[in-house]
């Protein structure tokens, strides 16, 4: 596959930059059939669109979550995409806001075309 451009639309291309960071959320849904939850957890992975958060709940593909950061108290609706085993008997779900918000998770992402080797990378200590 040739080096992707920021005008590449094809569909393995990512629309943001994905980082890893643990950063602590409240997440609140409604199983059908049981009562609403709420579950104080953490990010595993974050984006633009979205993120891979760590559930003890299991939910399904396509249900309504809010997201709440609980470092800026800001609430964002979003859809689960992929729900997937996680640690023990925890839950890997990828959910994606209905609303694309940048600035939910108080980080700068990095551009299209970072890498490592990018001259602005910070070295290792």
């Amino acid at each position: 596959m040739g080096k992707q451009t920021p005008t590449d639309t094809s569909p393995t291309r990512r629309r943001s930059q994905r980082l890893f960071l643990k950063i602590r959320i409240v997440v609140e849904g409604k199983i059908p059939g049981k009562p609403a939850f709420e579950e104080t957890t953490r990010t595993i992975i974050v984006n633009a669109h979205g993120a891979l958060v760590e559930l003890g709940v299991s939910v399904e593909q396509g249900q309504t979550l809010i997201i709440k950061n609980i470092q800026t108290n800001e609430k964002q609706e979003s859809i689960v995409k992929l729900v997937s085993a996680g640690e023990g008997r925890n839950f890997n779900v990828a959910v994606e806001f209905t609303t694309p918000n940048p600035g939910f998770w108080s980080v700068n992402f990095p551009p299209e075309d970072w890498t490592p080797k990018h001259p602005d990378a910070k070295r290792p200590y």
